[in-house]
């Protein structure tokens, strides 16, 4: 799964933290290679503390990537200026309708009647493959942003659909409520992935299935540090593992990706794989979690969040480019060979 397999503390640093109040560190600070524990001074690897590995540790050493744009109001007002193109520019490039159709096949959307939430739905492009054969009245689109919503609203084929500002962090739908979840293009910016993919499962009915659709890491050093100064971009092990443990049974991973690409995954992609899980009994997830780190409106240093969202805008105009880059390679290079 990474450089090092081993995703359990040492026996050193458990004593340690067994002696003292543990410490686990956040989300944004879960990702490492060079790191090490001051507690036995052995080193971790990147898997070890990458979201959804996380273990407790008194002391932690070390560059670890900070993901400029992974904090509840640095993607609001990220979307805020970005919803103003986003259907013209971005997906062009990284979530075209033949990449919307394949992610959403395994979700199984055979059924007009079928109760579907759209979580980080925001300008309505996904919502557009799901109406397709679900009724619209039955959809309701969840976004943070007002400003994203605003564009799902001048759609006419989403026109009866529900909109719904909210968190996916923290649903405003009641346990057993849809028969299926959809979010694409949003965990990048969930604060805590675990959480979300807790809520999916709460909201689902027995049976019900969950389809969500997102970034994959990059291998490619220059592209992987773009990504990790920009936002989260998750292995596929950490997807099947997310899903895993909130509850999910039969956990399927179906790779996408823009059809110039030929398969190149080493830049990593913004919307690269689609995971499915179905839920297996009626109520809330067997996973226990304390109480939700972050909210859209709570308390926020400007200072500190105009010095990230700048640096995490900059990232993200890699990323424009790299679709560009890969396109013009698929041009110059002769059909059937790799790029």
């Amino acid at each position: 799964m990474g450089d090092d397999d081993s995703t359990t503390m040492p026996a050193e640093a458990a004593a340690v933290v067994a002696a003292g109040d543990p410490k686990p560190w956040k989300a944004e600070y879960a990702k490492s290679s060079r790191s090490h524990c001051r507690a036995c001074s052995k080193p971790i690897s990147k898997d070890t503390f990458r979201l959804g590995h996380m273990q407790h540790a008194q002391q932690f050493a070390g560059f670890m990537p900070p993901r400029f744009i992974q904090h509840k109001q640095e993607a609001f007002w990220f979307y805020r200026f970005l919803s103003i193109v986003y259907d013209h520019v971005i997906n062009p490039g990284h979530w075209t309708e033949d990449m919307r159709e394949e992610a959403l096949e395994p979700a199984d959307l055979n059924d007009p009647d079928l109760v579907v939430l759209d979580v980080g739905g925001g300008t309505g492009f996904t919502t557009l493959g799901i109406v397709k054969t679900v009724d619209a009245k039955n959809v309701t689109i969840l976004d943070q942003s007002p400003h994203q919503l605003a564009k799902a609203k001048e759609k006419e084929a989403l026109q009866e659909c529900n909109k719904v500002e909210g968190d996916a962090e923290d649903l405003p739908f009641q346990t057993d409520y849809a028969d299926r979840y959809i979010s694409a293009g949003s965990i990048e910016y969930w604060p805590d992935p675990q959480r979300g993919i807790k809520e999916a499962y709460r909201v689902l009915k027995k049976g019900g299935k969950a389809c969500l659709i997102g970034p994959v890491h990059p291998t490619f050093w220059l592209s992987r540090f773009f990504a990790d100064v920009w936002m989260l971009f998750p292995t596929e092990e950490e997807y099947i593992d997310w899903f895993t443990k909130a509850g999910f049974q039969d956990v399927q991973l179906k790779r996408i990706g823009p059809k110039w690409y030929r398969g190149v995954r080493r830049h990593g992609l913004i919307m690269g794989c689609s995971v499915t899980g179905i839920k297996p009994e009626s109520g809330d997830s067997p996973l226990q979690m304390g109480p939700k780190a972050e909210d859209v409106k709570g308390p926020w240093n400007p200072i500190s969040f105009a010095y990230r969202f700048v640096i995490g805008v900059l990232a993200a105009s890699y990323f424009v480019l790299v679709p560009i880059y890969m396109w013009l390679k698929d041009l110059v290079m002769p059909k059937g060979q790799p790029i």
